[in-house]
């Protein structure tokens, strides 16, 4: 019974507007409607196989969204294993309270900040690197700067999420294994490599496995609140892009075929990454 608004939600929300997926199939004429819409078959996905830039957005989307799967571990794998050796527990409780609370922002308020703290003539950052003599850096308007700066916003937003979830993995290690690593001889270097490393790597593992359906999955939000038309180059990426055709320029035949194709390599992803949880880490979902 307390599944059933929930189950009719999805239904709702996810099962019923996937009637539009005949759009890619059509050209669309909205007066006309989803059935009154002459077909031209697979001719969308001709023009999105002949769009002159759909190769550098797919490679944007891949590029942006790799470096956010590992920084999104590395950052948050570190961040845990030097919070687990603080030994005063306000100070650790403080520190998690505190690195988590940006997961909560909107990307629609964070941009806002991004935007004054990156600004090349008045950013705070800016105005620190002029200490050094370094000239001011457009973050947000320069082809080379943008991708790296999506995915340090990224990271910053969201690692305080990921450290909460290897402190967990942290907690099932045996604390007999240090103890009698310290009786040995070894040190907190030592004991972190043979010991905390190895006792986190199934929950690593897994996050990585499971990360790999979100390669085509770059942070629509997070890029269309932050990047502009000089940055498209670097920038655009499929979500962004079905945007603009779909809703700002009205061809949503198009838009709805790259939409299709994205989701189709997604499944499939998805479904490769559940298969390799299940082999390497153990996971399944039922």
């Amino acid at each position: 019974m307390m599944l059933i608004p929930g189950i009719v939600l999805v239904v709702i929300f996810c099962y019923v507007p996937m009637a539009g997926l005949i759009m890619a199939f059509q050209k669309y004429i909205p007066n006309r409607g989803l059935f009154g819409s002459p077909f031209i078959g697979m001719k969308n996905f001709q023009l999105l196989i002949d769009y002159p830039d759909i190769g550098r957005i797919f490679f944007n989307t891949v590029y942006i969204a790799v470096m956010k799967i590992i920084a999104g571990l590395v950052v948050p794998i570190t961040v845990a294993i030097l919070l687990n050796e603080l030994r005063r527990e306000w100070i650790k409780r403080t520190f998690q309270t505190l690195v988590y609370l940006p997961h909560f922002l909107s990307w629609v308020l964070l941009s806002g900040i991004l935007v004054d703290v990156l600004s090349p003539s008045s950013g705070i950052l800016n105005q620190f690197l002029g200490l050094f003599g370094i000239q001011p850096i457009f973050f947000l308007g320069s082809n080379a700067w943008f991708p790296y700066a999506m995915v340090l916003s990224d990271v910053w937003k969201e690692f305080g999420f990921g450290t909460i979830v290897y402190l967990a993995a942290l907690t099932n290690i045996n604390p007999s294994l240090y103890e009698a690593a310290e009786i040995d001889g070894a040190g907190r270097w030592k004991q972190t490599f043979h010991i905390t490393l190895p006792g986190m790597m199934p929950i690593v593992i897994l996050m990585l496995t499971l990360n790999i359906g979100n390669v085509l999955n770059a942070g629509f939000e997070q890029i269309f609140n932050l990047y502009s038309p000089p940055v498209y180059e670097s920038a655009d990426i499929i979500d962004t892009f079905v945007y603009r055709m779909g809703v700002q320029q009205a061809q949503f035949g198009f838009a709805t075929a790259v939409g299709l194709l994205k989701s189709v390599v997604s499944f499939i992803l998805i479904a490769i990454s559940y298969v390799l949880a299940y082999r390497v880490a153990n996971y399944r979902i039922f």
